[in-house]
């Protein structure tokens, strides 16, 4: 029971996500674009899903109205004048599914960018948006926003004591099931072309951890151990991950080699030390323990004894998440027994003591940065309404979507 206990104050208690979305932030100095949909079967969905990929990049300020055009034309009704740039798109679900983009500059109607875009399926549709967004994007030398094009990955329950481990966009317009039946959990990408991931299957006397090939199936067996076990960060040169592990009844931090599959343990705390993440250039973690009495984050060298606390804001500090110098956290605020508390995510660094806030209302948790270390994702709570959360570090712009279904366990991008 000690062991499920953990489980459940580790699991991230989520939503399956729909297409609803909200969009916060000043917009004045983003390039103002609208969008012209010439499809023979307009596809409102679609549409959406290209708005919201411009409104977070932080560059693009997206016009809401749903424009329809010829795509061969470099006509511009006057309306669209006021605008800098035109995006006309034709998206054709015939056979496959077919994407053609052309940005076109509002004033002399002058195309920037084309490009054709081809896909076998109808169900990765959102990622033809994606994937034309952050091309145009990288046209016009913005920066960067390829993160848009990756797959998330989480864990979600379907009956008691079973979950599936689904594969969907950072949308959650696109979602497919990779792994059913039995209680697999904290699925964790393995590399950056995310084509192997880690997962803890809880099936068995004892918990044992997978990687897992999502393009061949394929799965080897990494680990087993008492109670715990679940992966928590991989090394940037992937050949090392961090395990939070109990084989004694304590959790612990500890490093296996991904060749070998030699471990070693990394902490040793007469408490609980769990969720470890790589920091600056690998060669220490950052934590979560309870060695004050309460959560909070803690440092500790790869090959040092000493630890030292690093966040010095809240009393119950219960997330923790690293992209080389830059911790983000999230912080307890309120102590209500039997009611719900205030959690905000913060943003620290390891080369200072500055911390600022990312998030000022409501119940936001379980922060997650991108591969590039831009944007966090996160979930919040307000009210009786969840949201899937985004925020763009660089530009400051926030994405919302509300959530809604099943209970997700964890997630990674």
């Amino acid at each position: 029971m000690k062991y499920v206990l953990l489980v459940l104050v580790l699991s991230l208690n989520l939503f399956a996500v729909d297409a609803a979305v909200k969009i916060e932030k000043d917009v004045e100095n983003r390039a103002r674009i609208a969008i012209v949909d010439a499809s023979t079967v307009q596809n409102n969905a679609f549409f959406k899903i290209l708005q919201s990929d411009f409104k977070i990049s932080g560059n693009f300020k997206a016009d809401t109205t749903h424009h329809k055009g010829d795509i061969n034309s470099n006509y511009l009704i006057p309306a669209l004048k006021s605008k800098e740039y035109v995006l006309k798109y034709a998206l054709s679900q015939n056979t496959g599914t077919k994407l053609l983009v052309r940005l076109l500059r509002a004033s002399n109607g002058a195309e920037v960018f084309k490009k054709n875009y081809t896909i076998p399926s109808k169900n990765k549709t959102p990622f033809l948006a994606h994937k034309a967004v952050s091309d145009i994007n990288k046209a016009l030398k913005y920066p960067d926003i390829s993160w848009i094009n990756r797959y998330v990955i989480y864990a979600r329950y379907t009956t008691p004591g079973k979950s599936e481990i689904v594969l969907a966009d950072y949308t959650f317009n696109y979602k497919k099931s990779i792994i059913k039946g039995g209680l697999n959990l904290f699925p964790k990408w393995a590399d950056k072309d995310q084509k192997s991931f880690y997962y803890s299957a809880y099936n068995g006397l004892r918990p044992i951890l997978y990687k897992m090939n999502i393009y061949t199936g394929r799965k080897v067996k990494m680990a087993t151990s008492e109670g715990m076990l679940v992966c928590s960060d991989v090394r940037k040169d992937e050949k090392k991950i961090l395990l939070t592990m109990a084989p004694t009844g304590q959790t612990d931090i500890y490093e296996l080699d991904v060749a070998s599959k030699s471990k070693r343990r990394v902490t040793k705390f007469n408490g609980i030390d769990v969720s470890g993440k790589y920091l600056d250039d690998d060669s220490s973690i950052v934590f979560v323990s309870d060695r004050l009495g309460y959560a909070n984050i803690f440092k500790k060298g790869l090959s040092a004894s000493s630890v030292s606390q690093v966040v010095y804001h809240g009393r119950n500090n219960n997330a923790v998440d690293t992209h080389g110098s830059k911790i983000v956290y999230a912080s307890r605020e309120s102590q209500n027994t039997f009611g719900a508390n205030t959690f905000n995510i913060y943003l620290a660094s390891s080369k200072n003591s500055k911390t600022r806030p990312l998030t000022t209302t409501g119940t936001n948790q379980f922060p997650t940065l991108s591969v590039d270390g831009n944007v966090i994702l996160y979930i919040k709570h307000r009210g009786n309404s969840s949201s899937v959360g985004y925020i763009n570090l660089t530009s400051q712009q926030s994405l919302l979507f509300p959530i809604s279904g099943r209970k997700m366990q964890s997630i990674d991008w």
